[in-house]
């Protein structure tokens, strides 16, 4: 959980500042109370998939790509899947997944983002997260594919 919340400041800090380089994003990170290294950083803003964009003549910044989710969607769906999933179950066109309190919306944001057109959308509270199918036919399929991603 602590990576999560660390990730979700990172997105504050990197849409709301110019950053220009891991170190400044650990001095922001340490000013959040996360007491983290540049190494930690770095496979933070890998992991996130943050790009380096230009802000200004000679000057790049840390961002998101334009219209992507950040990072390698599949292997982050993963990493959220195996830490935080504890039941998936299907009936007609709905999926129910159960995961740890207080992470449901980041892994349901991890489910839009595979973009499998079988899925209409997840709708998040805290430890469920309810997935619309377009055709009850494809229920088996699709939860053995989130199956996997635990795995």
């Amino acid at each position: 959980m602590i990576k999560n919340g660390r990730h979700k400041i990172i997105r504050d800090i990197i849409e709301n500042n110019n950053i220009e380089t891991q170190f400044q994003l650990t001095d922001e990170l340490k000013k959040h109370g996360f007491n983290v290294t540049q190494a930690t950083v770095s496979r933070d803003i890998k992991e996130m998939g943050l790009i380096k964009i230009a802000y200004g003549e000679n000057a790049f910044r840390y961002s998101f790509p334009v219209g992507m989710m950040a990072g390698n969607v599949y292997e982050r769906a993963k990493r959220m899947f195996r830490d935080n999933i504890q039941k998936i179950e299907g009936s007609e066109n709905i999926i129910v997944v159960k995961t740890l309190p207080g992470v449901a919306q980041a892994v349901a944001s991890c489910i839009d983002g595979l973009g499998w057109k079988e899925l209409l959308g997840c709708v998040a509270g805290d430890d469920t997260i309810i997935i619309a199918i377009r055709e009850r036919d494809s229920l088996n399929e699709l939860c053995r594919r989130l199956q996997e991603l635990c795995i």
